[in-house]
């Protein structure tokens, strides 16, 4: 018998962001090598998505990897750039692009390896049609970074007296709504410079559970407790009543 789920499915945020964190804490716990944590993260990754789109949701953003974590050590980041590109490989060899996921990239593509820039415009060409959910994944991502580059990019086109929505559209976001919803495992409380433009109204939520163990049953956890807050975007719940009052 399946457990029923306790959530209101009209209330399911369209749009998740995760800073996935703790993979080599995790590791480190269990004695194990950094890399395994990775290893495992990326399996985790796919599980949540397929639980996201389960679940209703959207569009799922992922923080991989930033444009400060290239300061780690390089054994570290060539490990790590070698899942994303067995990942991207596994991806397109399946040829699995009937199972309605979308892929889009967030970040500097020209700072990755020829192949993995190579790999990665193949899947976002591949999957470019499917609607069920949209996977935007930040690897060389770095929220100021992606406004600079905006910026550039409208200076370059001649844009002046620059709009909100003028940055919207050339924010590697471009035509898709805000997320709703920012998720941070491992216990860190901070945005470590992640997607600043988009998370304007964003409600935050922050869990000790490291990402290799993020699951299924964690992620309705936080959904309920997204449920649970009022999103007024600067107004008021009780506006009839202010009114009324005045």
């Amino acid at each position: 018998m399946t457990k029923k789920i306790d959530l209101d499915f009209n209330h399911i945020p369209k749009h998740i962001a995760f800073i996935i964190d703790g993979n080599g804490r995790w590791a480190k716990k269990r004695n194990l090598p950094r890399s395994y944590g990775h290893k495992v993260g990326l399996e985790t990754l796919e599980k949540v998505i397929k639980s996201a789109k389960k679940l209703g949701v959207k569009i799922v953003s992922i923080f991989a990897f930033s444009t400060e974590n290239w300061k780690r050590p390089k054994e570290e980041v060539d490990y790590l750039f070698g899942l994303f590109e067995k990942s991207a490989t596994k991806i397109l060899k399946k040829n699995n692009f009937d199972n309605g996921v979308c892929y889009r990239h967030m970040g500097d593509l020209s700072k990755l390896s020829k192949n993995l820039q190579t790999l990665t415009k193949q899947i976002i060409e591949k999957s470019k049609y499917n609607q069920e959910i949209i996977v935007n994944v930040g690897i060389n991502y770095g929220g100021r970074d992606e406004i600079v580059r905006a910026y550039n990019t409208m200076a370059k086109n001649g844009l002046k007296n620059i709009t909100v929505q003028d940055i919207e559209n050339n924010l590697d976001t471009s035509g898709l709504p805000d997320p709703e919803f920012i998720i941070r495992t491992s216990g860190e409380q901070r945005i470590s410079n992640f997607m600043l433009f988009q998370m304007a109204y964003s409600e935050l939520y922050f869990t000790p559970t490291y990402w290799p163990d993020f699951n299924e049953k964690e992620l309705i956890k936080a959904l309920q407790d997204f449920q649970t807050r009022k999103r007024k975007y600067g107004g008021l719940m009780e506006d009839k009543k202010w009114k009324k009052e005045f």
